[in-house]
């Protein structure tokens, strides 16, 4: 060992002595079945100091600073006492004399601060045990081929008990399913669950396990009021990075109609700050009271945000539970089937007659499907819904210093239920009692979990046109690459009656029979032998039934094809053999 003198000058650092140690024993504190709310962690500076605690000491570079005198309760340890406690540091199982009662004092204050701030956080999120882990096995239909399926994956997602042995998650989280289990928190045994119900519009669904051990000792999540703005929120739920509860907590930072991506519908919904990752999904959002103010389903990703998220809040839930509750299926929620303008224009409210105190909005169009369209007229204004005055831009007063779109008062309907609607028509103000119905779109946001329809014949194959489908073969851009033709029919068309279809050519499987039309992809097919195509259905009737010497089908683009008729018929079977496909047109198509 080298025994050079040590020169003077800066001392090695020592860590912080036991009289300072106080913070390091809240780390084995808290209980093993809560989980604390960020906002509530327990710092040193926190805890109270006591009188017996001296301030940490000060050192510089060269010669320790000579100490004056000093109160007997801040009096320095002797030379061989820093020594011991130099000692204790580095071993860990050593006090220095005079240290353990001072020490055991910290420690008991320690454990009360700390034992104070996590039943604080108990009383913010007393639900935690209700919080469950969704594991789902998807198989999704291929909507390019539709005889067929593509290959199983697994997702996991989150979810909570609700009363009535229920369990809520989003829609998303089960979509396709063919399997679905739920863990609960602290668990080692996954359930299998029955899906009850799933809304898609509003991306919720209803779960229930048969097991009666899963809802031992489980308290349901109790619901709360709609939150205001800057009211605080912790989501819960099992996110990826872990197999463990996570807790994040944030601020509602607005509330309005929102787009619900899973459903391409516009429903309520917050925005918070807090963080929503990949498995939050389905997971819920409490107030600082504890209540349940909504369930976490999607998150805004951009490059120039951060830490956007979005919540369903209570008053979607509860007509979802209700809607249930009430059919014993879910219905959907009701629209008003017209399309409107705004009316801020002084000139444009001169000229359709309005008075100075009249507001509304103007009907452009009105659904051909809609029970609206026996009442309504186009250029009609909507002065009131259900009495309540609607502005120049389409809103009503919400709360106070907001407003909202007045689709808030349609979606607060259910199927079936009546409103009372006063319209200007003519300068006369007229009221109307309307049944509200869900939404036909001629291009269906979803096919409502059921897969794909189709029909061959010698290579053709027919498909019915939705959102998925375009998705399916166009990629998430469909609305930027798919056919003109398509998107225009899918943004801005209306079904004439409640069973039309756009039916679509996807792809014709190579034969000798359909030689020079290889290359007709995604057109659309407007008339067989000279009749309309009103849907897949029925253009596979016809085809069926046809004993005409030729098929001939009518395309978009003025393009035509024609076949002969046995020919083109017995060549189907083979080219069904060819390419493995079961049969020739769908189940559906067959009732």
């Amino acid at each position: 060992m080298d025994n050079k003198p040590r020169k003077r000058g800066r001392k090695p650092k020592n860590s912080p002595s036991p009289e300072t140690m106080d913070f390091q024993f809240t780390s084995n504190v808290p209980p093993n079945d809560t989980v604390p709310v960020p906002s509530t962690t327990t710092t040193s500076s926190e805890i109270p100091a006591t009188s017996t605690s001296p301030p940490p000491s000060r050192r510089g570079r060269g010669r320790p600073r000579k100490v004056g005198k000093q109160t007997e309760t801040l009096e320095q340890p002797k030379s061989p006492e820093r020594r011991l406690t130099r000692h204790s540091e580095q071993n860990g199982d050593f006090c220095a004399p005079g240290s353990e009662i001072r020490l055991n004092n910290m420690m008991g204050i320690a454990v009360a601060a700390a034992a104070a701030e996590w039943e604080s956080a108990v009383k913010v999120v007393p639900a935690m045990d209700a919080v469950v882990k969704v594991f789902c096995v998807h198989t999704d239909p291929n909507f390019s081929l539709p005889w067929q399926r593509k290959r199983q994956y697994s997702s996991s997602s989150s979810g909570f008990i609700v009363g009535r042995r229920r369990v809520l998650t989003n829609a998303h989280s089960v979509e396709h399913h063919t399997q679905v289990k739920l863990k609960k928190r602290g668990s080692d045994t996954k359930y299998l669950a029955t899906v009850l119900a799933i809304g898609t519009e509003c991306d919720i669904a209803l779960l229930t396990v048969s097991d009666d051990e899963f809802w031992e000792g489980v308290t349901p999540v109790d619901f709360g009021d709609l939150p205001a703005l800057q009211d605080a929120v912790t989501v819960v739920g099992y996110p990826i990075g872990g197999d463990t509860i996570s807790v994040t907590s944030g601020v509602v930072s607005r509330i309005e109609i929102l787009s619900y991506i899973h459903g391409s519908t516009e429903l309520l919904g917050l925005q918070i700050d807090a963080a929503i990752n990949s498995g939050n999904s389905g997971g819920p959002a409490f107030n600082d009271k504890g209540k349940c103010v909504g369930i976490a389903f999607q998150s805004l990703k951009h490059e120039d945000v951060e830490n956007i998220g979005y919540v369903i809040p209570t008053p979607v839930i509860m007509h979802f539970i209700h809607d249930y509750e009430k059919n014993g299926a879910y219905t959907g929620f009701p629209v008003l089937g017209v399309e409107w303008q705004k009316i801020e224009n002084p000139d444009l409210r001169l000229s359709i007659g309005m008075g100075t105190n009249q507001k509304g909005v103007r009907i452009r169009r009105i659904e051909p499907t809609a029970p609206e369209s026996q009442v309504l007229n186009p250029s009609d204004v909507i002065l009131s819904f259900d009495g309540i005055n609607i502005a120049n831009d389409g809103t009503i007063p919400f709360r106070h210093g907001e407003r909202i779109s007045f689709s808030y008062l349609v979606s607060q309907k259910y199927t079936g239920d009546k409103a009372l609607v006063k319209v200007l028509r003519n300068s006369k103000i007229l009221e109307f009692s309307i049944k509200l119905a869900t939404h036909k779109r001629l291009i269906p946001a979803h096919n409502s979990g059921r897969p794909p329809s189709y029909y061959i014949v010698a290579g053709f194959v027919f498909t019915a046109v939705s959102v998925p489908y375009l998705r399916s073969e166009y990629g998430k851009d469909y609305e930027f690459d798919a056919p003109v033709k398509l998107l225009d029919k899918h943004l801005h068309a209306m079904a004439q009656s409640i069973d039309e279809q756009v039916v679509v050519i996807s792809q014709v499987l190579v034969a000798d029979i359909n030689i020079g039309y290889e290359e007709i992809v995604n057109t659309q097919v407007l008339s067989f032998n000279g009749k309309p195509v009103k849907n897949l259905k029925n253009l596979a009737e016809m085809v069926e039934i046809c004993e005409d010497e030729f098929l001939k089908f009518d395309l978009e683009y003025q393009q035509i094809v024609v076949l002969q008729n046995k020919t083109a018929k017995a060549a189907t079977l083979d080219i069904l053999a060819t390419h493995c496909i079961p049969s020739a047109m769908s189940d559906d198509l067959r009732t």
